[in-house]
């Protein structure tokens, strides 16, 4: 757009047409004066400046105009992964976007929106993607179950990465990557036009980039699962998979008890297949007996280390705990807080 300088003056007169946008001559004048094209009372800096042009959705990038700069987009999950970072993250329960902001802001890699335990179907996860976005920290949305119908409805707010639970075989595993892919490569329904995904349309090079950067984790967390994870991890397209610890010690028979020697064995066994594949990365969710550290030493690529819900519980039962056991200054205490009054009036 041309800027308020770039106006010839002479073709304001009051002879114009009435229908002219422009206002006449006179009253221009008194808002910038011909001989001075540069108003002094805006910062010359203005004139300089080029607009930039952001992406909304995080996962792919769009041609823009020469005239134009684009904003470089942050390193996906995908790209981190396959340099060999490790990745720290958190799952996302309550669908608050107020928490997911702050997490994304605290410096966290990536956060999983839940939709399997969470309260909150794809409409209550827009939000938290908004502000995951703003916040530039890639959303990775977690299906209530492994189907078209879900793949397709979370897929077209644009995550970068969705994960698909209970995958207990190859077959499965295949099925859920077809539920990311349009046809002809899978079954996945388009509205690539209207959606967020394509930034609504707006990116019009989204159905040749679109499975670039897309994350597709499977979560193993059954026991048969784990006798088959080293065929799912060799499947085309599964980027990551997950271990879902807690679900693995209810089905061996330990619900009550995920730290349990066996549960354990059987884990770091089924860890040691998926690392020895050295395709699809390892994923998991730390516990109080298996800390995010641990994971990270046994070869973890990706480690989430809490929920907002437990982080927010913690917080408030420990400060009402706080406060319910206190029992008044010691003699100590007292001359300090008398210290600190002191301090304070002067």
């Amino acid at each position: 757009m041309a800027s308020i300088a770039s106006f010839n003056p002479t073709l304001l007169s009051p002879s114009k047409k009435p229908h002219s946008p422009f206002p006449p001559k006179t009253h221009f004048q008194t808002l910038i004066k011909p001989q001075n094209p540069t108003p002094t009372n805006f910062p010359k800096s203005l004139f300089k400046t080029k607009p930039t042009l952001k992406t909304l959705n995080p996962i792919s990038s769009k041609s823009t105009p020469s005239d134009l700069t684009l904003t470089p987009l942050p390193k996906t999950l995908k790209t981190r992964l396959a340099s060999g970072e490790t990745l720290y993250g958190l799952f996302l329960l309550s669908f608050s976007p107020t928490l997911a902001e702050i997490a994304g802001l605290s410096g966290y890699d990536f956060a999983v929106v839940d939709l399997e335990h969470g309260p909150g179907g794809v409409s209550d996860a827009l939000p938290v993607l908004h502000a995951l976005a703003a916040t530039q920290t890639p959303a990775i949305i977690r299906i209530p179950e492994s189907s078209p119908t879900w793949a397709k409805k979370a897929l077209d707010i644009g995550p970068q990465g969705i994960m698909f639970p209970m995958i207990e075989s190859p077959k499965l595993a295949r099925k859920a990557v077809s539920y990311c892919r349009f046809p002809p490569d899978g079954v996945r329904g388009s509205a690539h036009p209207i959606v967020r995904a394509s930034n609504y349309g707006i990116n019009d090079g989204y159905l040749s980039n679109y499975m670039e950067d897309l994350l597709i984790m499977c979560q193993v967390e059954s026991e048969e699962g784990v006798e088959k994870i080293e065929e799912i991890a060799a499947v085309d397209g599964v980027d990551c998979i997950q271990m879902g610890p807690l679900d693995l010690s209810g089905s061996m028979g330990y619900l009550w008890d995920p730290g349990n020697k066996k549960v354990k064995e059987v884990l770091h066994e089924a860890e040691k297949a998926v690392l020895k594949k050295k395709g699809a990365v390892l994923g998991g969710f730390a516990m109080a007996h298996d800390s995010p550290m641990e994971l990270k030493m046994r070869g973890y690529q990706m480690v989430s280390g809490a929920v907002d819900i437990g982080l927010f519980r913690s917080a408030v039962v420990e400060d009402v705990k706080k406060f319910k056991s206190f029992k008044g200054l010691g003699e100590e205490e007292e001359k300090e807080k008398d210290g600190d009054a002191k301090y304070w009036s002067e």
